[in-house]
């Protein structure tokens, strides 16, 4: 029987409002955006001291608050990623975990001074007026934000300080040309691309090699984590200890290195004692296998990503709020300096914006690093959190250029590639494989039928996605030139409604 006009109108309605309810849920989370985004703009209003620059200090408040909520949607999902991946936390609880702690590192410890970007990267002559200074700050400001939006929205994971350092060069070549900027400086963020990953990638590929070794291998492998997961508990704790010493709360404390080794082996030996009952009473009765064995990590891996976020706000909220906190002393004081002091209403933008910008738009790229790289489980996310933050520390002690974003997705591309190498050990040689080059006689195939089996059956032990790699390495190439060129093209449109 043909339905009636009326029954196909009444399911129009229906569709229309399925479509509608749909629209308004994609709608939700750039809708609470603007929001924060226009509280922004009225606590700025009331914060700022009346001045002939303070409406160019609003302006800026907004662009700040922009750029955190982009610093919480990309630059978090690597802190996450790896426990979300693992199975050891929800989106939800990951999402609520990182929001508290990021928040948390950035009012407890992002301190109460903030060098100035432009110090590093201006050449110290140039000749600057104040309004110049400012419109310099607030393109870098706006140009890295768009970019690293655009990443987040093709799920790329970018460094958001290489973001801000290619809005200031950009920024600073428009208004006093090359010569302004201090480019040796730029030469070693540019080694950093190579640096970071394959430092991150090493040592997580190490770490897991050593946790393979000491325990997945053994035929008893309860017993070994009972003596080994401690062990791996104390350095994780040490590690952390010294991290927090030296980067968590560098903006409020610059201890001395043997200061900071010292507290290192205080936090690895409070965390053996509390790990040794904790696991011995785990173990009891527990399956020989390694999926049994991976729950002991679980809540350290939890308690890695919590301090990674924690340190990651500390230091990282500066990238949105640094230069607001310039152009307000600027503004109100007439000059930066080589530090400027942040206040609290700036300090406090810049903690809710990143808690918020992961809340709204970090689950993407959290999944991206923990889920669509390689399969991940507790010891493997383990590796990562616990590589990374480790070789943030050793490249802080060496002074070598590194970006915390680049390491912690390098790790995750290292753990994949060695668990890639173990589950390949044994096949065959390729043999009629295009991309074989020097081949042995002695492991040929005896038939093509079994060079092609074999072929195929390497294929499919492919457990990297190699296409994320290319994506993620182009993006981060092109993330300081890119930053950098619309930096440019943003002040020279300010200039033409600001007069420097």
């Amino acid at each position: 029987m043909a339905k009636s006009a009326i029954d196909k109108d009444l399911k129009r309605v229906g569709q229309l409002k399925s479509a509608a309810h749909d629209s308004a849920r994609a709608a939700a989370a750039p809708g609470l955006a603007l929001v924060f985004l226009l509280a922004a703009l009225v606590w700025a209003s009331f914060s700022v001291a009346a001045g002939p620059q303070s409406y160019l200090v609003v302006i800026a408040t907004v662009i700040a608050a922009y750029m955190a909520l982009n610093i919480g949607a990309n630059d978090v999902a690597n802190n996450m990623g790896p426990a979300v991946g693992a199975k050891a936390l929800t989106m939800g609880g990951a999402l609520l975990i990182a929001a508290i702690c990021e928040a948390a590192g950035a009012l407890l410890a992002g301190g109460d001074v903030v060098t100035t970007i432009s110090r590093d990267l201006i050449v110290p002559d140039t000749t600057l007026g104040g309004t110049t200074v400012i419109m310099i700050m607030m393109a870098a400001l706006l140009a890295s934000a768009l970019w690293v939006n655009l990443a987040t929205i093709i799920g790329a994971p970018v460094s958001t300080t290489h973001a801000v350092v290619g809005g200031v060069v950009g920024a600073g070549v428009a208004a006093a040309g090359f010569s302004a900027i201090i480019w040796p400086t730029v030469g070693t963020i540019a080694a950093s691309w190579v640096i970071s990953p394959l430092m991150g990638g090493g040592m997580a590929a190490a770490l897991l090699a050593i946790v393979n070794f000491t325990i997945l291998r053994q035929s008893r492998k309860p017993e070994a984590a009972g003596v080994w997961v401690p062990v791996f508990v104390a350095v994780m704790i040490g590690v952390f200890a010294m991290y927090m010493a030296m980067k968590g709360f560098s903006r409020l404390w610059s201890p001395e290195g043997h200061i900071v080794l010292l507290i290192g082996l205080l936090g690895a030996g409070a965390g053996w004692l509390a790990a040794r009952p904790w696991v011995d009473a785990r173990i009891v009765g527990m399956e020989n296998s390694n999926k049994q064995v991976g729950t002991l990590f679980r809540l350290p891996l939890i308690f890695a990503t919590a301090l990674l976020s924690f340190a990651h706000g500390a230091n990282d909220v500066a990238n949105a709020v640094g230069p607001l906190a310039a152009i307000v002393s600027i503004a109100q004081n007439g000059g930066a300096g080589d530090s400027v002091e942040l206040p609290l209403w700036v300090l406090a933008i810049g903690a809710l914006g990143i808690a918020l910008g992961l809340a709204l738009f970090g689950p993407r790229l959290i999944r991206t690093v923990g889920e669509k790289i390689t399969k991940l489980n507790e010891i493997r996310g383990y590796c990562v959190a616990l590589s990374a933050a480790t070789t943030v520390l050793i490249a802080s002690a060496f002074g070598l250029p590194v970006s915390s974003t680049h390491i912690a997705v390098g790790a995750v591309f290292g753990v994949g590639f060695l668990r890639e190498g173990f589950s390949n050990r044994g096949l065959r040689n390729k043999a009629v494989s295009p991309e074989g080059v020097f081949l042995r006689t002695d492991h040929l195939n005896k038939t093509p039928e079994e060079a092609v089996a074999n072929f195929h059956k390497r294929q499919k032990r492919y457990l990297v996605r190699r296409q994320h790699a290319l994506s993620m390495g182009a993006a981060w190439v092109v993330t300081v030139p890119a930053a950098a060129l619309l930096a440019a093209l943003v002040y020279w449109a300010m200039a033409l409604f600001f007069v420097p």
